[in-house]
């Protein structure tokens, strides 16, 4: 049973891994966007390709993977596990895990399909929603008690401000460091 346990948090890392770094290539597909041609289309070709082999080759097979070596662990304390609370939010928790990933590979067709509907700044804060997922279902996993949640709760709200801060004072100074676009600048008046 320690092999399967091994294979289910192998699986499990590659899975967040790819969950990770998938956000970040569709915001640098977005940001592509803004460039000047030939820029552009070579960029967003390229992310489109990396986008796909992330997607199909490793995050796919990962979640398919961690799930059936999850199950399977579940089965084999099957006595011990299903009655208790840690449990059953951690399978809450997975179950959120895994529309966050449907969600993620919407997005992804989208892009592979030249449509990006979200910001980039939007794409930031759906990336730390798996590193929220993360802290909760490994907390569940490694203190399993009955008692303590409000401390848990807490833990998480406060994890997740300090994330939401920390997003907000990279987005200011990104745009700080911007410089502004000739685009919004009203047109120079004709000359005689």
């Amino acid at each position: 049973m320690h092999y399967v346990k091994a294979l289910h948090i192998i699986f499990m890392v590659s899975w967040f891994a790819a969950l990770f770094y998938m956000p970040r290539l569709l915001i640098y597909h977005v940001e592509a966007q803004e460039k000047e041609n030939p820029d552009r289309g070579i960029l967003s070709a390229q992310f489109k390709i990396m986008q796909k082999r992330l997607w199909y080759f490793i995050s796919w097979p990962a979640m398919i993977l961690t799930l059936i070596f999850g199950i399977w662990v579940s089965f084999y304390n099957a006595g011990h596990f299903y009655t208790q609370a840690w449990f059953i939010l951690k399978l809450i928790f997975v179950f959120v895990l895994v529309l966050y990933h449907l969600q993620t590979h919407a997005l992804f067709v989208k892009h592979q399909g030249d449509q990006t509907p979200w910001t980039s700044f939007r794409l930031r804060m759906w990336n730390e929603v798996a590193t929220l997922l993360l802290f909760i279902i490994v907390f569940l996993v490694v203190l399993q008690q009955n008692n303590g949640w409000v401390w848990v709760a807490l833990g998480v709200i406060a994890f997740a401000a300090a994330l939401y801060a920390g997003i907000m004072i990279y987005k200011s100074s990104r745009e700080k460091q911007t410089p502004p676009n000739d685009s919004t600048l009203p047109p120079a008046p004709p000359q005689n």
